[in-house]
């Protein structure tokens, strides 16, 4: 098996057609089909179910797919390496993130890595926390920021970037206004604003109050925190946000929260492979430089 196989591979699987796969790859489309037949028969098996209209993966080829990724990833570390040991830094960084993600000025710290080591092409995206982890695993992204889910797939490193308490949001003229905390059972009956599902502390939110056993109406659905911040503000409902989204409006009231066991946390966390490679290593030493700055400055 040839790593340019398993390029061809990627190409015809992001692609989903030969054509256009081939024209991504610089090669004839004769040719990628030749390198893909030659690669089905050292597996012995199809990869691809192939028609006039489309192409789709079959189920040795969605096997492969992650471990394709693993493999030529992995090269790509190794060439890092070496580039590292030389003082250079090379090749592609992809980085997910959560929107608005207040625990760290991504993009600060982007840019200052990219006037650091220019030799290194950024690609960032935003989504939500299932999907991101889910780009990291396949291999599609380097690393992740996200908020800390029940389960994470063994074969991922997690690292805490910062834990903070869940704070109520309401408006001025909410009956909570005027008070310093509130007890979750009290909130039963509230009208919600929250992040859309799988968006930013939206699952997490979820989770504390079913265990406390509030059920919730959610009248509005976001997916970024000064939207939700403005809902609340103008008296749409309540909210049960990071405490540090205080930093964000003067017009939204922030109250503690009373819970008979621990107050709920969110946990904003890196997800990354088990193996990073060396530009995901030093940015990961930019963000938590960054993240000590930023807790010395608030201090």
């Amino acid at each position: 098996m040839e790593l340019r196989q398993l390029e061809h591979f990627l190409a015809v699987a992001d692609e989903c057609h030969f054509t256009r796969a081939a024209r991504r790859m610089h090669v004839s489309q004769s040719g990628l089909s030749a390198s893909i037949r030659a690669l089905e028969v050292e597996l012995g098996a199809p990869l691809f179910l192939r028609t006039t209209r489309q192409v789709e993966l079959t189920q040795a080829g969605r096997a492969l797919l992650p471990e394709a990724r693993r493999a030529l990833g992995s090269i790509e570390s190794a060439k890092d390496a070496v580039a590292a040991v030389q003082g250079l830094l090379r090749g592609t960084l992809s980085v997910g993130s959560l929107q608005c993600l207040h625990v760290v000025h991504l993009p600060a710290v982007l840019s200052r890595f990219h006037e650091i080591h220019p030799g290194v092409e950024i690609r960032m995206r935003q989504s939500g926390n299932a999907e991101l982890v889910e780009e990291v695993r396949a291999g599609r992204l380097d690393l992740a920021f996200v908020t800390r889910q029940p389960k994470i797939a063994d074969n991922l490193r997690v690292s805490t970037l910062a834990t903070e308490p869940l704070v109520l949001a309401c408006a001025p003229g909410s009956p909570f206004a005027a008070r310093e905390s509130v007890e979750l059972s009290e909130l039963a009956g509230q009208p919600f604003v929250d992040f859309n599902p799988d968006w930013g502390t939206r699952d997490e939110v979820d989770r504390t109050l079913a265990a406390a056993g509030v059920e919730r109406h959610v009248a509005v659905e976001v997916n970024d925190v000064h939207s939700l911040l403005d809902f609340v503000g103008f008296g749409l409902g309540v909210a049960l946000v990071p405490q540090s989204f205080a930093n964000k409006s003067e017009r939204v009231r922030f109250l503690a929260l009373r819970c008979d066991v621990d107050v709920p946390v969110a946990e904003t966390v890196v997800v990354s492979g088990n193996t990073v490679g060396a530009a995901a290593g030093v940015l990961l030493d930019m963000v938590f430089e960054a993240r000590a700055g930023r807790l010395r400055a608030a201090g």
